[in-house]
């Protein structure tokens, strides 16, 4: 065992290209090598035999939990019947078919279709590309501008990417790319003026939204796109009255609203989406992760009414659509999302996702709020963050260079249980299975605490 082990870390730092890695310190043998071979529940075990409460859920991704059989077995039927068919000019699978009617019947109001692709980011290319479409339909070629926001995550392509406002998935890359704007994160803790309420930060960051359109020219704005809550930016909850008031100038000046709600989507908020969370009208919507839980990939554009009518006169005018890809509704991915759904229904993870997740942000809460380095504590439904300041009452922040979040996240995963250190900040994220139990948020809030208390002593 210690040979293969020894083997598949050599071939790992030789030949395997990770994403989001420091690849030279990688190859170097400076990161570590860890093989994940199984998962049960919350946990995972690596190949050492190490388990861990996976706190993050891979990648906000796992939400019914690992080791799900009815998803597993439900993959390998579908791959006995038919592993793959295509889904252009009117071909389906039962999988296929069953599942975008599953979707539209969770969706929130007005939604009409759904188109099947792989990742977020393909879906976010698609709605890229709908939303070019559809003002062309409507003889008006000048409106292509998207805005999206600083800290917003919405893919790593070269539109997807951005899109992102985050520097990292910019640098080097030559990105972002017209025609793509950015205006104002609605990240109250790191507003400029502190003597804000939230209704007066989130007006702001509408007037600076309806300045940056007038800067541009209404007439060339198409799209606005967002997150209920800002994800990979910070894991950042909006501040009271915020959709209301960016809808508002959206509507305003006939601008479509992407929801992307590739993290928040099947019931990360304890809501089925986060549009009805916070009483989002979106024209499109973004889905994927919680689709599946990840058992395969799959990503999917929901498709308003308004949209979809302009999509069916651009067909009647133009032919059929220039657009598809290889794998869209791919049917063992579309087998597992039907799986996946069922599960999430008949174990009510919704309503735990808002119940357990709350019990867990109180906890932390408890835990932490009065701690010196703590700035804040948020979330949503499962989603969580601990925010970390070098100075509480001045919000003075720990330089770049001290390395705060990923050290606590290492410090963390040495108590067993897995976070994610956020970019843009020190900020230590957790976004737990929706079936996580009370007596597991429990374990990560002490493992919380004492790797808090191990990275202060440090520092």
């Amino acid at each position: 065992m210690t040979d293969l082990t020894n083997e598949l870390t050599a071939w790992d730092r030789d030949h395997f290209f990770h994403p989001s890695t420091h690849m030279a310190a990688h190859a170097r043998g400076d990161t570590p090598t860890r093989v994940v071979t199984g998962g049960e529940g919350v946990y995972i075990t690596d190949r050492d035999g190490k388990r861990s409460l996976d706190a993050f859920a891979g990648l906000y991704c796992v939400n019914v939990g690992y080791g799900r059989r009815e998803i597993a077995d439900a993959i390998a039927e579908q791959a006995g019947k038919l592993a793959y068919y295509h889904a252009y000019v009117g071909h389906g699978s039962e999988p296929s078919i069953a599942l975008a009617k599953m979707i539209v019947d969770r969706a929130p109001a007005g939604m009409s279709r759904v188109y099947f692709g792989l990742s977020g980011s393909d879906a976010n290319e698609t709605n890229i590309k709908l939303v070019w479409y559809y003002n062309n339909i409507l003889g008006r070629p000048e409106k292509k501008k998207i805005i999206s926001r600083w800290r917003g995550y919405h893919g790593s392509g070269v539109m997807t990417g951005s899109l992102t406002g985050l520097e990292l998935f910019h640098k080097a890359f030559d990105l972002p790319r017209p025609p793509v704007l950015h205006t104002e994160a609605p990240y109250y803790f790191r507003r400029a003026d502190r003597s804000m309420s939230e209704e007066q930060f989130s007006q702001h960051c509408a007037d600076r939204l309806e300045a940056l359109i007038q800067a541009e020219g209404p007439e060339t704005i198409a799209a606005f796109i967002g997150e209920p809550v800002l994800g990979t930016g910070g894991i950042v909850p909006p501040p009271a009255g915020y959709w209301e008031k960016i809808q508002a100038v959206l509507d305003k000046h006939d601008i479509l609203l992407i929801a992307d709600e590739v993290v928040t989507g099947f019931g990360r908020l304890g809501s089925m989406f986060g549009s009805d969370h916070y009483g989002i009208k979106p024209d499109l919507i973004t889905i994927a992760k919680g689709l599946t839980s990840a058992y395969a990939p799959l990503s999917g554009v929901i498709v308003g009414e308004r949209v979809w009518k302009v999509l069916e006169q651009g067909s009647d005018q133009l032919g059929p659509i220039g657009h598809g890809w290889t794998y869209s509704a791919h049917p063992l991915c579309a087998a597992a999302g039907v799986a996946n759904l069922e599960l999430v229904d008949r174990l009510d993870l919704v309503t735990n996702a808002r119940e357990t997740g709350g019990y867990f942000r109180a906890a932390l809460t408890d835990a932490l709020g009065g701690h010196p380095m703590v700035g804040e504590v948020r979330g949503e439904g499962m989603l969580a963050a601990v925010e970390f300041v070098a100075d509480r009452d001045d919000r003075r922040f720990f330089p770049a260079e001290a390395k705060v979040g990923p050290r606590l996240s290492a410090a963390l995963l040495e108590r067993g249980v897995i976070a994610r250190a956020m970019p843009q900040g020190d900020i230590l994220g957790f976004a737990p299975p929706l079936c996580l139990t009370r007596e597991e948020a429990d374990i990560v809030v002490a493992a919380t605490a004492k790797a808090v208390k191990a990275v202060a002593a440090e520092l």
